[in-house]
């Protein structure tokens, strides 16, 4: 719902504060960049919805274990439905949806869809009234899209398969809980946002993975609970509290933009940790990506 109120600043690229919160969601998506191959490698041996359902209650302990050491104070009354969709969208939408897709698809192709992602998070902000990015910063989010979507198409022989639409609604998913928690953590905080999301999570939770089941650790191996725990402290947890403080510093739609940087980084990744082929023209699709954001990150981003 757009907001009566007038706009109030103008993001440039020499703002300090943009500059810091740049920095801070490149450290967030770095973390971030591992999530689909360690994703890839849990799925191997654990159950996807086990997968989605544990990483989150785990992380919801140590946001628990977190927001008891720093005596934070309930949330407002007004956080709590920006607070629900944090949840909705990060905490059990997107992972249980790339859970499942990537049974079926390599951890490569599905990082490289999720590039789209910050231009569904700035189409959600603006029309939510939070942010009006200039037409050249819509421009150059199209064409990161554009390249992302023509990605997709070309290694699917021509067509979007199911594991495909999985991750694309992943995105949709983030992207409302990345716009809701930026826009929150200006007044919340960002470690408070992303804690007490999964917070309030956990009570729904728990009997969802309770009534799924468990499956027994001793048939399971090494690695898949190592790429579980890493999802679950780090993906889900230590990554939000660098991605939320840098979109509530530079903007939702601005800092989002670093996330089109992200597919390189899980190539690597997937490269090291799965040995999957690190392309060359993987590697120019990432660098391609990666020019956008450089001339996306001059555009002008009006917030309200």
């Amino acid at each position: 719902m757009r907001t009566a109120a007038c706009p109030t600043a103008v993001s440039t690229a020499t703002s300090p504060d943009e500059n810091r919160g740049m920095l801070l969601g490149l450290l967030g998506v770095a973390m971030f960049s591992l999530t689909m191959p360690f994703t890839r490698m849990a799925v191997a041996e654990l159950d996807p919805v086990f997968v989605a359902l544990g990483r989150a209650l785990g992380a919801a302990l140590l946001a628990a274990g977190w927001l008891a050491w720093r005596r934070a104070p309930l949330p407002p009354r007004h956080a709590l439905l920006p607070l629900a969709l944090v949840a909705g969208g990060c905490i059990v939408g997107f992972p249980l949806l790339t859970s499942i897709a990537l049974r079926t698809l390599p951890a490569s192709h599905g990082a490289l869809l999720v590039g789209v992602l910050p231009l569904v998070t700035a189409l959600y902000a603006a029309l939510r009234g939070y942010e009006r990015p200039s037409r050249g910063f819509w421009g150059m989010a199209l064409l990161g899209s554009g390249l992302v979507v023509a990605f997709a198409l070309a290694q699917g022989g021509g067509s979007l398969h199911l594991a495909d639409l999985l991750v694309f609604g992943a995105v949709v998913s983030a992207a409302v809980g990345y716009a809701e928690g930026g826009r929150l953590s200006r007044s919340l905080g960002g470690p408070e946002t992303i804690c007490w999301a999964l917070v309030l999570a956990a009570p729904v939770l728990l009997p969802l993975l309770l009534w799924h089941g468990v499956p027994d650790p001793r048939n399971v191996g090494a690695a898949s609970w190592l790429a579980f725990a890493y999802v679950t402290a780090i993906s889900m947890f230590v990554g939000f509290f660098f991605w939320y403080r840098g979109l509530a510093l530079g903007g939702v739609a601005r800092v989002g933009q670093v996330q089109l940087l992200q597919p390189f980084m899980s190539l690597v990744g997937a490269a090291l940790l799965l040995g999957e082929a690190l392309t060359l023209s993987n590697c120019a699709f990432a660098l391609a990506v990666a020019a956008v954001v450089f001339a996306g990150r001059r555009m002008a981003v009006r917030r309200q």
